[in-house]
């Protein structure tokens, strides 16, 4: 396992006080003039075998689990430390990020030709536990599907809605989480950061292609919420700067435009999309729980119901703002009532536009209950009455230890990694997050609220065989399943090109695989476009 931050830099500072002097090309201040930087990090890895069934067919598959070294972008291999080696300690070193990541590949021939897919969660500052405990990975942790999970002990069972069926396994961990570390100077300016992180992962994938011979392999990436941020710009970085074309694009819970988010709407007044485009979840959530006053209809119709309404007289109305006539106003009201369940006079003193934030701690309100925001069928007791948003995500409440203690108790005791080294969800990084990107033909990182269909779209210009599968939850509040698709109508591509995305969408939220149906229809939608893509390479169309 990786030695702590604290071991290393006194490691290094002694090993390098000690032989500076006797370092090839050293001069008498005891610079390297031409030895290159020492690394903080040395890759790990641990294999094993394992089995599992899926579709009625036995899979035996190699289980790798380790980190692999990546630098931030401009590290050149060789190039002189700048300070001296001397006085090299772990705060003075290169940053340095040893990304950790768990590989599941299928035994038999062709394996170097085999699909691959790169899978990872968000966050930012996310590790890839839930894909692999919750999705794809040939184990899986069940949880209870919209209701909190008991304590330990923790069930796990063998899943047979595995993706290794459609393709080879990699579930990798952002820098800074799972059992990866950083380290370096300036170690989280070089790694947390829209575009720091996206050449992280680019510089993985690129190390991980070449130490395991899979760069003939058809290539995928599987990306959730931030994921999928993550994704648009990775995307453009490997096929453009690394010539590294991608065969296709899961997104899963997408957020591109943070323009559209309704996390923290009302900070943003005069961009009025967010709530537009988060009504339908609104209504679906309504109607799960019982609370519109007219229940009749599937959930799809009442999806549809809310999407005219939206898209419609809602709209027509906040473009209108202050200059809306009172009757007018009341109007909306009764209309945005009628799909969420929400009071007449309530709609009334938010100025017909409800954050996610008041929507969930107010939907259940009369029997002092909070409504979940990754997954709204979910919901538990109110921590404040008086509160005007949600303080917590039950959802995250319900199911996070069962995940969390699945993996730690998988890794240690079934792959074999880990020691006694602590496991990282997650990373604090949003002190230290860097928003501004830089987009494709920019002469510069723009300061203001991210957006990265433009990157999205030059990767599909750049490649026009790349195809995307957009999925997404019906009770999804943090990345509204109505929002994503307003941002796949909205790329700025060629008509010729909208053909190659395709669209699925589930009666769950933004994991959408914690509910076992959707979890049995993502695994088919899924192989089903990792199937055709790879054929249709084969035969050329």
């Amino acid at each position: 396992m990786t030695a702590s931050k604290s071991a290393i830099a006194t490691c290094l500072l002694l090993l390098f006080a000690s032989s500076a002097a006797g370092m090839p090309g050293s001069g008498p201040d005891g610079t390297a003039a031409s030895a290159s930087c020492p690394s903080a990090f040395t890759p790990q890895s641990q294999e094993s075998e394992g089995k599992v069934t899926i579709g009625g067919k036995r899979i035996v598959y190699r289980a790798v689990i380790g980190t692999l070294v990546v630098h931030p972008k401009g590290w050149v291999e060789g190039v002189p430390c700048p300070t001296p080696v001397a006085k090299m300690t772990g705060a003075t070193l290169p940053a340095e990020a040893a990304m950790s990541y768990v590989a599941y590949f299928k035994q038999g021939n062709n394996a170097g030709i085999r699909p691959i897919v790169f899978l990872f969660n968000g966050g930012p500052g996310s590790s890839t536990v839930w894909l692999h405990m919750g999705a794809f990975g040939p184990r899986r942790v069940v949880t209870n599907d919209d209701s909190h999970t008991p304590p330990a002990p923790y069930q796990v069972v063998a899943n047979d809605d595995s993706l290794l069926d459609a393709g080879d396994l990699v579930f990798i961990d952002a820098p800074g989480t799972g059992f990866g570390r950083i380290a370096g100077k300036d170690k989280e300016k070089a790694f947390w950061g829209v575009d720091a992180d996206a050449h992280a992962f680019a510089a993985f994938i690129q190390a991980f292609l070449t130490k395991y011979k899979r760069w003939n392999s058809p290539k995928f990436l599987f990306g959730e919420s931030y994921g999928t941020t993550r994704s648009a710009v990775l995307s453009n970085i490997l096929q453009s700067d690394h010539n590294i074309d991608l065969n296709g694009i899961i997104m899963l819970s997408q957020i591109l435009s943070f323009d559209l988010s309704t996390g923290g709407s009302e900070a943003n007044p005069g961009n009025d999309m967010p709530y537009i485009l988060t009504l339908p979840t609104f209504a679906a959530t309504a109607w799960y729980h019982h609370k519109l006053p007219d229940q009749s209809g599937d959930i799809e119709a009442v999806i549809e119901r809310a999407k005219a309404f939206a898209m419609g007289p809602y709209m027509a109305a906040l473009a209108r703002g202050n200059g809306l006539a009172e009757a007018e106003r009341q109007n909306i009201a009764t209309g945005l009532h009628n799909l969420t369940g929400l009071p007449v006079a309530y709609v009334l003193k938010a100025n017909l536009r409800v954050s996610g934030g008041e929507f969930e701690k107010t939907l259940q309100a009369d029997s002092d209950t909070t409504t979940g925001r990754l997954d709204s069928r979910f919901s538990g007791p109110t921590m404040d009455p008086l509160s005007k948003n949600a303080q917590y995500d039950p959802q995250s409440a319900a199911i996070s230890s069962a995940y969390v203690s699945a993996f730690n108790n998988y890794a240690r005791q079934t792959l074999k990694y880990g020691g006694d080294g602590p496991f990282y969800p997650g990373a604090s990084v949003f002190k230290f997050w860097d928003f501004k990107h830089k987009q494709p033909g920019a002469r510069f990182a723009f300061p203001g609220a991210l957006n990265v269909m433009p990157d999205l779209a030059a990767a599909m210009k750049y490649n026009p065989r790349l195809k995307i599968l957009l999925t997404g939850g019906y009770f999804d509040l943090a990345t509204p399943f109505y929002e994503g698709l307003y941002e796949m109508a909205q790329l700025p591509i060629q008509d010729r090109l909208k053909d190659n995305i395709s669209y699925r969408y589930y009666p769950s939220g933004h994991m959408i695989y914690a509910h076992m149906p959707s979890l049995k229809a993502l695994h088919d939608d899924v192989a089903a476009l990792i199937e055709k893509t790879v054929a249709g390479e084969r035969e050329g169309s």
